[in-house]
């Protein structure tokens, strides 16, 4: 049943008028994954769950064990789980020594991304402390800080949730709240610069976003992590046999909830970390709307940069005015 299965794609249409940007269309495209276990067995469902997902399986396999349970009235309150906290964390080393260095027109740091892997396995908090102090980082930051950026807007932040204060704002999910999720009626970015907030020292757009991972790979690096973090998990029962499980992902708040019917699946609704920041009106608009885009070359690398900094968990592709569509990127 998973074969063949495509993960998605976030598509980005610009449209140009005298040389700049006058049009930015955003659109989340998501297998949907309901239709594929309404009427299973519910065991089976959860099982099959970790499956269809490419990335951050640990994360959306304990949110579907822990919606199950809660809609079996098993409850679960706020806590960091250290499978999820983990895989969080190894997201998180990846965008800052895999996939930020050649943004900025560095080599990928392999070593240091394999090394940081295996301290946080093995629970080794000094020497990651070392390097995300060291050379290696502070170079990075200050290239970060020299790059291309915008200024920092006013944007929406969705702020700290469980699962039990996540049933008081939306009492139920549909499938329209999956597609387009929206916090007292408008987009709201999660992931890790919504549960770090600002920056200490000020920073433009995209750098705040790559500086709040960094934070909170310094807060485990320090042991001064605390519920909310990444890897934070709750459940809640709800009404008519559902459940709700909110985990904190790399990217951002994952929402799943469960309708039984018996022992079988009713119903199965997901909200991604993706759909909340790449959101129609999300930050993504601001960012672009008004860009020179004289100088495509130049133009592709900023959206590429843009991109990165809300962090997909699927690839994208970007289409400016009458241009053929670029090759996808893999997240």
């Amino acid at each position: 049943m998973t074969a063949g299965i495509d993960p998605g794609c976030v598509r980005l249409r610009l449209g140009v008028e005298h040389g700049r940007i006058c049009k930015v269309d955003v659109s989340s495209e998501r297998p949907a994954i309901a239709p594929r276990l309404r009427g299973r067995p519910a065991d089976d469902a959860v099982r099959l769950v970790p499956l269809l997902f490419a990335l951050c399986g640990k994360a959306q396999g304990r949110a579907a064990a822990l919606a199950l349970a809660a809609a079996r009235g098993e409850e679960c309150n706020a806590r960091i789980d250290a499978a999820i906290q983990t895989e969080a964390l190894r997201e998180h080393l990846w965008r800052w020594l895999l996939d930020l260095p050649p943004l900025l027109g560095g080599v990928p740091l392999r070593e240091e991304f394999v090394a940081a892997v295996g301290w946080i396995a093995a629970g080794q908090r000094d020497p990651l402390a070392a390097l995300l102090a060291g050379p290696r980082l502070e170079a990075l930051c200050r290239a970060l800080h020299a790059m291309e950026d915008v200024a920092a807007q006013p944007v929406t932040l969705l702020s700290p949730l469980d699962a039990h204060s996540s049933l008081r704002e939306w009492p139920r999910l549909d499938a329209g709240f999956c597609r387009h999720p929206h916090w007292h009626g408008a987009a709201a970015e999660t992931g890790a610069i919504a549960r770090q907030g600002s920056p200490g020292t000020p920073a433009p757009a995209l750098a705040a976003r790559w500086l709040a991972r960094l934070e909170e790979l310094r807060d485990w690096a320090a042991g001064s992590e605390k519920v909310g973090a990444g890897g934070t998990a709750s459940a809640a029962s709800g009404t008519a046999g559902s459940g709700r499980a909110l985990v904190e992902t790399a990217r951002g708040l994952l929402m799943h909830e469960i309708v039984l019917d018996g022992e079988r699946i009713a119903d199965y609704f997901i909200v991604a970390p993706t759909e909340w920041n790449f959101h129609p009106q999300g930050p993504l608009v601001g960012w672009l709307t008004g860009r020179d885009a004289g100088d495509r070359k130049a133009l592709h690398s900023f959206v590429a940069r843009a991109v990165a900094a809300l962090d997909p968990c699927v690839r994208w592709d970007c289409q400016i005015a009458g241009d053929q569509p670029e090759k996808e990127v893999p997240a």
